[in-house]
């Protein structure tokens, strides 16, 4: 093959290259979103009370919690997708979500008129909880690792939870439209548990699909 030629091979090659991870991460997440609403509308639906909630801060601040989990998930997940990439201090971003939680628990605690612990704690719908986010989560937990697939990893398991991570996260900030249950201390406990099951998921699955 002369000179010519090769050049020309490399840039025909070059010009069909995929687009770059975090470019087909977020189309996976626009089409899969969307399906994960459509999946609450059509089972569960909005909550009655949706509009008058928003005037609740414990109702507003169950979106705050699951995106802050969501989004630093997405982050650090793209980052690693390239192998010279390194961890360092972007674990701490994992941390907001759990802070803000915590936060809104003393606040609630600190209320003079509040229902007993257990009763928050329990609410009305821990088992709903907990399906319906690990059910809607699987939609964005498969596209998420599709995408993450085109990048090249060398932390398979963690790459594969921190995509469970930002499916339950964002599966929970679908799921916390219909959720009657606005106490901080029962998202602490069934949001939490939810997104542990898909993030082991998450790790089992990237541990395998993520291995290049």
């Amino acid at each position: 093959m002369d000179t010519d030629r090769l050049i020309s091979a490399l840039a025909a090659d070059n010009a069909h290259r995929p687009p770059p991870v975090r470019t087909q991460l977020a189309m996976a997440l626009l089409v899969t979103l969307p399906v994960a609403a459509a999946m609450m509308l059509v089972t569960i639906g909005l909550r009655p009370d949706f509009m008058a909630a928003m005037r609740n801060p414990f109702f507003d601040l169950k979106f705050v919690v699951t995106l802050a989990l969501a989004i630093p998930a997405i982050v650090i997940s793209v980052h690693l997708s390239r192998p010279e990439a390194v961890l360092g201090r972007w674990v701490w971003l994992l941390l907001l979500s759990p802070f803000i939680l915590v936060g809104a628990i003393i606040a609630e605690m600190m209320m003079p008129q509040r229902s007993p612990m257990m009763t928050r704690m329990m609410g009305k719908g821990a088992t709903l909880c907990t399906v319906a986010i690990s059910l809607f989560s699987l939609p964005i937990l498969g596209a998420t690792l599709l995408a993450l697939r085109q990048g090249a990893t060398t932390r398979p398991a963690f790459v594969g939870a921190l995509a469970g991570m930002m499916s339950s996260g964002l599966a929970a900030t679908v799921y916390a439209a219909h959720c009657t249950d606005d106490s901080p201390l029962f998202v602490a406990v069934w949001y939490t548990i939810a997104t542990v099951m898909v993030t082991a998921l998450g790790a089992f699955a990237g541990s395998r699909v993520l291995r290049y």
